[in-house]
């Protein structure tokens, strides 16, 4: 099939490259002249495990191609997708103006006789594949309703696990009620569900609105695992022990119950917000989602007492290594990421921080480039510093030399907002480690 995706950022990128994989041929479109260039010219723009090795592939084999016009993209495309940015709004709800002002490009460019399915592809709010389908109606063009469909085909894939969670999905969900649409969805993802996982069709309103529920969900399922670690620290429990006593049930299941220091990422926050802002909209009291983002709010600074607490209550002038900035390992992406919020804390406290992540640096800077100093590896961040926090959970930071650690830091001092290590390991090396929702290990 012929497919324009609209938008390269992480969801449009992985998209097209993954539709290309499958055969397909797929042009990808974005306004931004200096991404296109390197997309061109085989640079990949995101960090994320497997992707590049497909991205070249399908480069070469002339089935992954970029551009800046939106008419060269859609002229011979069967399918349109619209993988667009939603950022939260003043007022927190997803603001769909570049998916809305590409809806209006696209009914100036469409012609009633070429039939075409677009798609909305990016995390939008129940009841704008009406909006997409009424903005390209009346954008004074001759495009007519029975020229085209709009489809909600909402994304699952988890940033460091997307090519798998995309080629492998455990369910594809597609919102439309047109029989033409359905047949050749249907076909485009015929490839990514031989093993038998659901290909769902549901109406747009129900496709979208699964989206949320769904990391909304999540989102509740790590929030009260925070909260039990709080109990766990109150009652003198061990949240490790919890968690594996709750995860082996079915009903609940082991995924997404880490204690940690919040969620961050581009979905999660903004998503939950979004969905609390459709339930005002409509009168609808959402009471737990004003909750979760409360605790999350908390959650992410719940370091901060404990550090100060350690060090008499002041920090000023106290200097601190910080392991990951990224939201979570395995991406580069920043947004939200609790480490951010431990880093302001700390500044506001007037302390100082080295930080280093294995790909969270560059994107970091935008941020932080005066504020903090940015270590070359993990190990030169600890130079002079009173103690260690860790942010994110990489694998390299699982297993790290303790003896350079011990050697190198001020005192033997680490807060683990991640939970890496084990708390009798942490009593032998003779540390001082405290973590989430597990007991204090006084070195």
């Amino acid at each position: 099939m012929k497919i324009a995706v609209v938008g390269t950022g992480y969801v449009g990128l992985v998209t097209g490259t993954c539709f290309a994989e499958t055969g397909n041929k797929v042009i990808c479109v974005d306004i931004d002249k200096a991404k296109v260039d390197k997309l061109s010219s085989g640079e990949i723009t995101i960090y994320e495990p497997g992707l590049e090795k497909l991205f070249l592939r399908n480069q070469k084999e002339g089935r992954l191609s970029f551009t800046q016009s939106l008419s060269d993209a859609i002229v011979d495309a069967e399918i349109i997708f619209l993988a667009l940015p939603t950022p939260p709004g003043a007022d927190g709800a997803a603001d769909l103006k570049y998916i809305l002002g590409v809806a209006d490009d696209l009914g100036k460019l469409l012609k009633p006789t070429d039939y075409k399915v677009i798609i909305d592809k990016s995390t939008v709010p129940v009841g704008t594949a009406n909006k997409v389908k009424e903005a390209i109606l009346n954008s004074g063009t001759n495009a007519i309703a029975t020229a085209f469909d709009v489809v909600s085909n909402p994304e699952f894939l988890r940033e460091g696990v997307a090519v798998d969670d995309f080629m492998k999905p455990d369910r594809v969900v597609i919102g439309t009620e047109s029989d033409k649409a359905k047949k050749i969805l249907n076909d485009l993802y015929a490839p990514f569900v031989r093993q038998g996982n659901p290909l769902i069709f549901m109406d747009e309103k129900s496709a979208e609105l699964t989206k949320y529920a769904a990391n909304a969900f999540l989102a509740v399922k790590i929030s009260f695992m925070n909260e039990i670690a709080q109990m766990c620290e109150c009652l003198g429990a061990d949240v490790d022990m919890v968690r594996k006593g709750i995860g082996s049930d079915e009903r609940i299941g082991k995924r997404f119950l880490f204690p940690g220091i919040g969620y961050g990422g581009s979905c999660f926050p903004k998503d939950v917000q979004a969905l609390a802002m459709s339930a005002d909209e409509v009168g609808y009291d959402f009471k737990i989602l004003d909750a979760v983002m409360d605790v999350n709010a908390k959650q992410k600074v719940h370091l901060i007492p404990k550090i100060k607490a350690f060090f008499g209550g002041d920090i000023e002038g106290k200097h601190f290594a910080l392991w990951g900035l990224s939201f979570k390992p395995n991406t580069d992406d920043v947004r939200e990421a609790p480490a951010f919020y431990i880093i302001d804390a700390l500044i506001a406290e007037g302390a100082t921080v080295s930080a280093f992540d294995p790909e969270g640096m560059a994107n970091t800077k935008l941020n932080y480039e005066d504020k903090i100093n940015f270590a070359t590896n993990q190990y030169e961040a600890l130079v002079n510093a009173d103690a260690l926090i860790i942010a994110t959970e990489w694998n390299e930071f699982r297993t790290p030399d303790f003896d350079k650690i011990s050697a190198t830091l001020k005192t033997k001092t680490i807060f683990d907002g991640r939970n890496l290590f084990e708390i009798g390991q942490m009593e032998k090396l003779g540390f001082h480690y405290q973590s989430i929702g597990r007991k204090v290990v006084k070195g």
